[in-house]
């Protein structure tokens, strides 16, 4: 999966560039719950609605309803300043 190109996506405002997608990757599995970080890698990677419920074990409506809150998450300036590589 392309991170960069993901984050590129849900961020309104981002000053900077972002840092490598195995340094974001790291980033959003310790910002995201777990159960966030598995539906937004699921959904950004176009999986099937049905194999995302199986994966997390949760209804169509909870699983959208994490990923929007991972959206929001993105767009907290803690959160970008931590995706953004300064160099």
């Amino acid at each position: 999966m392309n991170f960069t190109k993901s984050l590129l996506k849900h961020i309104d405002k981002l000053v900077g560039s972002l840092r490598s997608d195995e340094q974001i990757q790291e980033i959003l599995k310790r910002k995201f719950t777990k159960k966030e970080y598995k539906i937004f890698v699921a959904i950004e990677e176009a999986k099937d609605m049905e194999e995302i419920k199986a994966l997390v074990k949760e209804d169509e409506e909870a699983i959208q309803k994490h990923y929007k809150i991972a959206c929001k998450k993105l767009n907290q300036e803690k959160f970008k300043q931590e995706l953004v590589s300064y160099e």
